[in-house]
């Protein structure tokens, strides 16, 4: 078969969207398929890689080394005319994503897209909740427009199809359980951070912006901090917040932007993941944590909901009670007997997923497409 994927970000961006592309795009090419990989050329880019169309792009506000790419429909029909894709997968709803929709519908090319963010909570994150019902008629107008949609949560589905999104497929999400592993545990990265064996390190990792909710992650380590004066708060990542942040709190631990083995040693080398953010469509880093037998606080919802069971890998708190979400923190912070136990519970939690699965189900829902244009596509997708 071939297949082309449109998105607007891309390794190595470091976002939970380009790193889900980039593992759906692999397992699609591992099955044995031709994939083409459409998106905005980056930064030193001079000639198109191997089976990737770049297109233009431009900066995008806020994000400094993330760009959005202009709208790009001539090109992409003139492309998909000489080369045509069985099916085409489009994961971000940019101007690229609306061109490359509108191409395949001129063409009769069947077109499925990714809910990868959720933008109408970002309104709220960003000061502009009036805008939540603008955002989310936007988006529908968008997905509705190809033949499925795709979600990785059970959750997620029954929302959108009660908002009248149509066709709305879940496709799972998984965790390299090989490369994210508690034996990557590293105490000379604990050194540095000032933190011994029997100490306690928080870490949260992931774009630091105000999206992710930070402040309140801020107020949870305090409190562990007052009781465990030696606690440390580990940053993995980066983003417009950063500067504040970091200037505002200069007892934290600020690591910079990490990938591979070396994400994962940090991962592993933490206690505790903190995650605070509310508005996440899935939240990738919640099953990395796991993976790395780090016990995690997170809001019940998306990759926690599915995966994390409160008081057994860690805390599963109710969205909205951040009195609950401080308490937690605290309480397994304090705790070293608790999260001890809680280690090898949360590698069992994640221990059967395979991306190899995920990259065949995938595989599944296009050729769906490709055979029907989607009328069946929920009845075969795993």
């Amino acid at each position: 078969m071939r297949y082309g994927i449109v998105t607007e970000t891309y390794p190595p961006e470091i976002n939970g969207v380009a790193l889900t592309v980039q593992g759906l795009e692999q397992g699609l090419r591992e099955r044995g398929h031709a994939v083409e990989l459409v998106r905005p050329r980056q930064a030193d880019e001079t000639d198109d890689p191997a089976g990737s169309l770049l297109v233009r792009g431009a900066a995008l506000p806020r994000y400094p080394g993330l760009k959005f790419g202009l709208p790009a429909t001539r090109t992409l029909r003139k492309r998909w005319q000489l080369t045509r894709p069985d099916a085409i997968y489009v994961a971000t709803e940019g101007p690229l994503g609306w061109s490359a929709l509108r191409a395949a519908r001129q063409l009769g090319i069947p077109a499925a897209t990714g809910f990868h963010t959720r933008f109408d909570d970002y309104m709220r994150d960003y000061g502009a909740p009036w805008l939540q019902g603008v955002a989310l008629r936007w988006m529908r107008r968008f997905h509705n427009s190809a033949q499925a949609t795709l979600v990785p949560t059970r959750e997620l589905q029954a929302f959108l199809e009660g908002a009248g999104f149509d066709n709305v497929v879940r496709l799972a999400r998984a965790v390299d359980t090989q490369l994210f592993d508690p034996v990557r545990r590293d105490r000379g990265l604990r050194a540095q951070w000032g933190v011994g064996e029997d100490g306690v390190a928080a870490i949260y990792v992931g774009r630091i912006a105000a999206e992710k909710n930070l402040a309140l992650a801020v107020r949870a380590f305090r409190a562990l901090q007052s009781q465990r004066p030696d606690a440390r708060f580990a940053w993995v990542g980066d983003g417009p917040a950063r500067e504040q942040l970091q200037r505002e709190n200069p007892d934290f631990i600020f690591c910079g932007v990490h990938r591979g083995e070396d994400l994962a040693r940090h991962f592993a080398s933490g206690d505790m993941f903190v995650f605070s953010s509310h508005s996440e469509t899935f939240g990738n880093v919640t099953l990395e944590a796991l993976a790395s037998g780090v016990p995690t606080v997170a809001f019940d919802y998306g990759a926690a909901r599915e995966f994390l069971r409160d008081g057994v890998h860690g805390a599963a708190i109710r969205d909205g009670d951040d009195a609950g979400f401080v308490d937690a923190v605290a309480r397994i912070g304090c705790d070293d007997a608790l999260r001890n136990a809680m280690r090898g519970a949360c590698r069992d939690a994640v221990g059967t997923l395979r991306p190899a699965q995920v990259a065949e189900d995938f595989d599944h829902i296009l050729q769906a497409l490709a055979r029907d244009g989607g009328q069946h596509v929920a009845a075969t997708a795993a």
